[in-house]
């Protein structure tokens, strides 16, 4: 028999800001190497991830500027908010992600924060910043596709 609860995914923040700013190309799920006040803190769902970004070094990968909040039961030695967190991917996944974010001129963001079961997981995305025109373009194909949806309620 499988384990239970393995598919079962709890979202514990999102990254809203980033579809209207960025053009996602590509999403990938990672891991993160947390330590427990950390845990704790994410169960109360106490982060920011909008700054969020990804560094390569030395052949891994760090996730910045995420904030997790201290757990207030935690101890004195609790964690660092903003420390910088280790991305849990295989050899192969860094480095083809390294070359396209060196080479294609890519940004690595965080989209989502979740737990898959036990595990607390990370969405990532390969995005490129909107030009303003496209921003337009986007808010203008949403604007005409909410007034087709209005013309075809009133026509029922």
């Amino acid at each position: 028999m499988g384990k239970t609860g393995e598919s079962v995914l709890k979202v514990i923040a999102t990254n809203r800001k980033a579809t209207h700013d960025f053009s996602v190309h590509e999403r990938i799920e990672a891991g993160l190497a947390l330590v427990g006040s950390e845990v704790k803190s994410l169960r109360d769902a106490r982060v920011v991830i909008s700054d969020g970004f990804v560094e390569f070094r030395k052949g891994q990968a760090y996730l910045h500027k995420i904030q997790i909040n201290e757990y207030s039961q935690a101890n004195r030695w609790g964690h660092d908010i903003e420390r910088v967190r280790k991305l849990l991917l295989h050899k192969h996944e860094i480095g083809k992600l390294a070359t396209k974010v060196q080479q294609r001129g890519y940004t690595l963001i965080p989209l989502s924060l979740y737990f898959k079961g036990s595990r607390v997981k990370v969405e990532l995305a390969l995005v490129t910043h909107k030009k303003l025109h496209d921003k337009r373009a986007v808010k203008k194909e949403a604007d005409d596709k909410r007034e087709m949806d209005r013309a075809i309620k009133r026509a029922r």
